[in-house]
């Protein structure tokens, strides 16, 4: 498994802990539902100049809903944007798909870093506004609700099963 660990002040001063595991290496596929559980947010990426990672998505998709919360944040990401002479899979194609399966989506480029730190952020984003909104949710008169400069959870706050797997201490 590939983990990457990131902390960054971001979102209205909460220092947000980030951890980041790959599971699509086909050698770990056998244990890899157990490291989807507790996760709140997930990218899900094909090469937008080979057809068959896009036509897998789906598989993906509902591998990642079989083993994950109803509320966890899911974004389509198409990469190798910097390829447009060798595009098998178009923009449209992608936004359709995640519009229809209620997806975030964006195109990015890991050669040239285009949209990479913006699919995170923004998937962290969403992640943050259901913690945050479930805080609230949970109060009586919103006074719960986090404060500037305090760190939340996610994994407490997002995660209503309270599971263990990928990424959690």
């Amino acid at each position: 498994m590939t983990f990457h660990i990131r902390i960054k002040p971001w979102l209205r001063d909460c220092a947000v802990h980030s951890e980041i595991c790959c599971t699509i290496i086909s050698r770990y596929r056998a244990i890899t539902s157990a490291y989807y559980r507790g996760a709140v947010g997930a990218l899900l990426v094909y090469d937008v100049t080979r057809r068959a990672t896009f036509d897998n998505v789906a598989r993906w998709l509902k591998e990642l809903r079989d083993h994950t919360d109803s509320s966890i944040v899911v974004m389509l990401v198409g990469n190798k944007s910097d390829l447009r002479h060798l595009v098998a899979v178009s923009t449209e194609d992608g936004q359709e798909y995640a519009e229809a399966e209620s997806l975030y989506f964006m195109e990015t480029s890991a050669l040239d870093a285009t949209n990479v730190d913006n699919a995170f952020s923004e998937v962290l984003t969403q992640i943050y506004r259901i913690a945050s909104r479930k805080t609230v949710d949970a109060g009586d008169d919103g006074s719960s609700a986090p404060s500037k400069g305090e760190n939340i959870n996610v994994k407490d706050d997002v995660s209503s099963l309270k599971r263990a797997g990928c990424c959690s201490s």
